[in-house]
């Protein structure tokens, strides 16, 4: 017998983990299963949609989280290339498009093999970051999106920060 065959019971559910920090928050959330919670986060520049689903074969926590943007056929292109340029940027999750739907989501996965069980604090991180990734790039698609810009330009601007005072 290999040591990846042995199957290490598990105590709890990373979902019902993730359910108590949408309460201790006062966050909206509907459990759409055992192995699935949606979760509203309202951001700075949207409201969040946040899905954790527990995949057991992976032994792995998925978090994706999208916001209501949708991208329009003819900028599909631009949007890709956005994406390719922000993701080189993330040193963790990436962004998607889900071309079929138009929706842009963050997605990032917490591995928890052998039985581990995810801290508070590990899932905590897990959706700071997810929100922290959307807020900072959201205007970058925005301007992709909405006003026609170029992908290095929108990016550009999105991440254009002052400095000092007036």
């Amino acid at each position: 017998m290999r040591l990846a065959e042995i199957q290490p019971d598990r105590d709890i559910n990373p979902v019902d983990m993730i359910e108590q920090v949408a309460s201790f928050n006062d966050w909206s959330f509907e459990r759409s299963g055992d192995d699935e919670i949606n979760i509203t986060v309202s951001g700075m520049w949207a409201d969040y949609n946040v899905s954790f689903s527990w995949m057991e074969d992976f032994e792995a926590l998925h978090l994706a989280c999208a916001f209501d943007l949708k991208v329009p056929e003819r900028r599909i292109a631009e949007t890709i290339k956005l994406l390719s340029l922000i993701n080189e940027q993330l040193l963790i999750g990436h962004f998607d498009l889900w071309t079929g739907e138009g929706v842009i989501m963050y997605r990032q996965a917490l591995l928890l093999n052998g039985g581990a069980e995810p801290t508070g604090e590990q899932l905590e991180c897990l959706l700071a970051s997810a929100i922290d990734a959307c807020e900072r790039y959201y205007q970058a698609f925005q301007f992709v999106v909405w006003t026609g810009h170029g992908a290095r330009h929108a990016l550009d601007s999105a991440l254009f920060e002052t400095e000092g005072t007036a």
